[in-house]
């Protein structure tokens, strides 16, 4: 049977042409710690480390949009937190008022703290975030959440919304607290028992006129309006404080779930350097077999009078 030199010198080409493209391979691995370098390696894989990193790219959105909630809360639970001291303040003033002992002038200058810390709470109800929003307008969040109207008479403008943004799969949070479920109305009574609701800047208003003019009865009206414009101010934080720690709760879920992909796809993808070394020794230990055993056996006399 004759041995054809065409033929052998191809086989042995091919051969020293995989074992080079193997050790390629592996260099390649290497250098990128990456055991797939390209979809055509491995297309099974490929596609699922591809699924993983849609995965991993969607948790870190939702994760970046809770850093956007909780800065949102926490400028409304300052604002909030700052409302229920001065409103502490305005509570020990009126009752001041109230007292007999105090005397008209007294009163009056009562008043003008009262009408400093109604301006103050103006400014924290019109507290705007990091981005130029005012926080407790609901949805119209480019206006101020509170402003006069024609008449002249201080009024929410914004809106009940409470907008929610996706924190996850299946999980939304509230971003916002709306003006009026914080700077609630009080509920005042006339001579006739009819009763209606009175803006809450209207109702400090109301109360700083009335010390102003020393008028215990709508004094005493007034402290009993600022138990609850106060308790209106402790829900809002309430339901802030609630908000948060959903908030703190749901970015522990998206780190486990974020851990737990990158952990898969790095099963999937990361390239064992101890393992992959190994192997890239033995290929060039195999190349260099191939390459001396082809050059001396070509070089056999055989080879030049077999075809």
């Amino acid at each position: 049977m004759k041995i054809s030199t065409t033929r052998y010198f191809q086989q042995s080409s091919q051969q020293l042409s995989d074992i080079q493209a193997s050790l390629s391979q592996t260099q390649e691995q290497l250098s990128s710690s990456k055991k797939i370098t390209k979809p055509s390696d491995a297309p099974d894989q490929a596609a699922a480390i591809t699924r993983f990193q849609s995965a991993i790219a969607r948790q870190q959105g939702y994760q970046d949009t809770l850093k956007t909630v909780n800065a949102r809360l926490s400028s409304e639970e300052t604002a909030l937190t700052s409302a229920s001291d001065v409103m502490a303040r305005i509570k020990e003033l009126a009752t001041q008022a109230a007292n007999d002992t105090v005397s008209d002038e007294d009163r009056k200058s009562i008043a003008v703290e009262l009408g400093t810390l109604r301006d103050q709470l103006l400014s924290l109800a019109n507290t705007q975030d990091g981005t130029g929003n005012y926080v407790f307008s609901g949805s119209k969040s480019s206006q101020p959440a509170y402003a006069k109207n024609a008449s002249g008479q201080l009024v929410y403008q914004g809106d009940q919304a409470r907008m929610q943004v996706n924190v996850g799969d299946n999980r939304r949070l509230d971003l916002n607290l709306p003006g009026s479920d914080a700077f609630v109305k009080a509920v005042r009574t006339d001579s006739k028992g009819n009763q209606s609701g009175v803006d809450f800047f209207q109702a400090l208003d109301d109360l700083t006129q009335a010390v102003s003019s020393s008028d215990k009865t709508n004094i005493q009206r007034g402290i009993s309006e600022v138990n609850t414009l106060q308790n209106g101010i402790s829900q809002g934080l309430g339901t802030i404080g609630a908000n948060q720690s959903v908030a703190d709760m749901q970015t522990s879920v998206l780190d486990a779930i974020t851990l737990t992909l990158k952990t898969s796809k790095s099963n999937i993808e990361d390239l064992d350097y101890t393992e992959a070394a190994t192997r890239m020794n033995q290929q060039e230990l195999a190349l260099q077999a191939a390459q001396s055993s082809f050059a001396k056996i070509s070089q056999l006399s055989l080879f030049k009078f077999l075809s």
